[in-house]
């Protein structure tokens, strides 16, 4: 069914972006899409390009990194053959049911939307992150929140900055309990995102939460954001993660863009995605074995805290302390920092914690 909605990569383009590559070279060492489908069997991440102009660019760039990873692990299915949601939300189906990382690049903001509607099939609750300046709540995700889309359980929005976030946007996901990461607090300490993004099921990272130095191909570029090397942490942390099974990167807009800066930064933030995909440690919920179970007393509250520890990468969880329904059971630990276990142990309740059990 991929053949009929994705278009294989224009023969000019591969002359010109992967002929003269080294051999070391990504765009070298993976599989392509050049007239039949690969196979995607032993393929642990595939990407796919909605827009031609935009997505053709940031390959390009993508091509010419190096390619450290398993050869022929990473597949590029080319573009979409219209670039519709009608036609994105099977095809990210489908690569859901393979399980492989769907990593889909577009510069129609609105497709970010598509990418959660992909996950309806499956009919199981799931976990949706935003990396972005703002909170879209009257664009690209208000059909998700009004009213909430039942097959959202938990979401979290990390980098926004309150000078562009309406105040009732804040209100509202506060009173929601969701996940909120405002830019100057994961500036100061990056790390503190990790257990968000861990928590995702899909990620969409919005260009538009860079700086104006580093990504001016956006819509409305701002002189405040992360950098690249902070976009890029970002998304290693997000690859690293064991939920995460499709991830976007939107809102490029080529003929804004300067020097290729955008398309660079786009292209080294999806290597370090797939540099954490391959770092990936196999934790919660891929497994539970090797958690390290630490027992917190609150002998104030007469009542216990559970903490989860990973022997394989050193990450945190929390158990939510209450009975949870089957369909909750792959969201029962909740990810945390090492900051959260010390506050418990000094008998404060994490933030976490509080916003979880609302959830629950």
């Amino acid at each position: 069914m991929l053949q009929n909605w994705l278009k294989p990569l224009p023969t000019s383009f591969c002359k010109n972006a992967i002929d003269a590559l080294p051999a070391w070279a990504f765009g070298k060492n993976i599989l392509l899409h050049r007239g039949e489908i690969p196979d995607l069997k032993k393929v642990r991440a595939v990407v796919i390009g909605v827009g031609d102009k935009e997505s053709n660019l940031i390959r390009e760039q993508l091509y010419r990194c190096t390619f450290p990873f398993p050869k022929g692990s990473v597949a590029d299915l080319g573009n979409l053959r219209k670039a519709d949601a009608a036609l994105l939300i099977p095809v990210l189906y489908e690569l859901l049911s393979g399980k492989v990382l769907a990593i889909v690049i577009a510069g129609n903001e609105e497709l970010a939307r598509a990418q959660f509607l992909a996950y309806q099939e499956a009919k199981a609750l799931v976990n949706m992150a935003v990396i972005d300046a703002t909170f879209r709540a009257d664009g690209v995700y208000a059909p998700l929140f009004k009213p909430r889309h039942p097959q959202l359980f938990h979401f979290g929005l990390v980098g926004f900055q309150v000078h562009h976030t309406p105040p009732e946007a804040i209100d509202f996901l506060t009173k929601s309990h969701f996940d909120l990461v405002r830019l100057g607090k994961s500036r100061a300490s990056i790390e503190e995102t990790e257990p968000v993004l861990r928590d995702a099921d899909l990620l969409t990272f919005h260009l538009g939460a860079l700086k104006q130095c580093e990504a001016p191909g956006v819509a409305n570029p701002s002189p405040s954001g992360y950098f690249a090397e902070e976009a890029c942490q970002l998304c290693r942390y997000a690859g690293m993660s064991d939920k995460l099974t499709s991830f976007g990167l939107y809102g490029f807009q080529p003929d804004a863009d300067r020097d290729s800066l955008s398309a660079q930064t786009a292209a080294q933030m999806l290597w370090y995605l797939l540099e954490g995909l391959f770092n990936r440690k196999g934790d919660y919920p891929a497994s539970t074995t090797g958690l390290t179970e630490y027992v917190v007393d609150f002998r104030k509250l007469n009542h216990q805290l559970t903490f989860w520890k990973s022997i394989k990468s050193g990450r945190w969880w929390m158990q939510v302390p209450v009975a949870t329904k089957r369909k909750h059971e792959r969201h029962r630990l909740v990810p945390c920092s090492y900051q959260d276990y010390q506050a418990a142990c000094r008998e404060e309740l994490p933030e976490r914690l509080m916003k979880a059990l609302e959830r629950f």
